[in-house]
């Protein structure tokens, strides 16, 4: 994170309190009833304390895990979908999963789970072929498998607090958006568009919402101009985040950012980085389809100089 002044455009929201929850199903209709009945009470103002509100994030987390086939993801690296609990990768996410829910048990005792902090929290979630593992329900939605966890076994969550839980659906090899079905080619640019979706702190200057508070200030570094200057060479730039950029990739990279996610060999350019995983490791060459035509190609940067040439008529 950048030192200096709050950036602009962050909009927060103060801290409430909420009832103490358990992801246990309770062993009988009345003890449903009363958990409920006690939940829209006036009365429940007495039996409410105050908890952090990561805690509140993670109790929700904890309902999911452990009443679902829902599992995380750490990130999208080099390789493949990066297990949150060790260090395994799986260009298949479907491979990811069998993995998370065969090898990790106690995954709340993780160090994952406990390294988590509120400006940094976005929890991706897998939730292809979603079900209930209590009763075996087959759902589609997260919204509908909590709901289903209240009304029918009743669980609670908390409901009242901006989800930092994003969903991800791996069920073809095309990936969609859950929310408004956009196709996107890979994983990082669909990672980006779900900030339009879980619009948790918005920036004030150009209305952009983002899902966590550290996503949010690094965007508002983009509005924040002046004067920076390399450290390296004293090139000049009018933002922060282009100094940093350029300090990475000229000088501390030394203009190969690309890392082979296999021997750790850096290359100047991605696709020869792609080139080289695919011949000296034997990746899986990657094929990206236009939409619109449905021509193949093998790396990002021809298939948007495709798209802008031929279908947004840009030359």
């Amino acid at each position: 994170m950048f030192p200096g002044p709050r950036s602009p455009g962050i909009r927060t929201k103060p801290r409430i309190a909420y009832i103490e929850i358990s992801a246990e199903p309770l062993t009988s209709q009345e003890q449903r009833d009363a958990v409920l009945k006690r939940e829209q009470s006036p009365e429940i103002q007495i039996l409410l304390r105050k908890k952090n509100e990561l805690d509140l994030h993670l109790d929700n987390l904890r309902v999911i895990l452990t009443n679902s086939n829902a599992t995380t993801i750490r990130c999208r690296g080099s390789i493949g979908y990066v297990c949150c609990f060790c260090d395994e990768q799986y260009p298949d996410p479907a491979d990811l999963k069998r993995h998370t829910l065969d090898t990790h048990n106690d995954v709340f005792e993780s160090n994952f789970m406990k390294s988590q902090a509120m400006p940094t929290l976005l929890i991706k979630l897998d939730i292809t072929n979603l079900h209930c593992t209590i009763c075996s329900k087959e759902i589609w939605e997260l919204e509908d498998l909590l709901e289903h966890l209240k009304e029918d076994h009743g669980i609670l969550h908390h409901s009242n607090i901006n989800s930092h839980i994003v969903p991800f659906r791996f069920d073809s090899q095309t990936l969609r958006c859950v929310v408004c079905k956009h196709i996107f080619n890979n994983f990082k640019v669909l990672l980006e568009h779900m900030n339009m979706h879980y619009r948790n702190y918005v920036c004030d200057v150009c209305d952009a919402g983002f899902v966590n508070k550290r996503i949010s200030q690094m965007h508002g570094y983009r509005h924040k101009t002046g004067v920076y200057h390399c450290s390296y060479c004293g090139k000049e730039f009018n933002n922060r985040v282009k100094q940093r950029a350029h300090e990475r990739a000229v000088h501390v990279c030394l203009n190969k950012r690309s890392k082979c996610g296999y021997c750790g060999e850096r290359f100047s350019d991605y696709t020869k980085k792609q080139d080289h995983e695919v011949k000296e490791h034997g990746a899986k060459p990657l094929v990206l389809t236009c939409y619109a035509c449905e021509k193949t190609f093998d790396n990002q940067r021809t298939l948007s100089l495709h798209v802008k040439a031929f279908h947004l008529m840009e030359r």
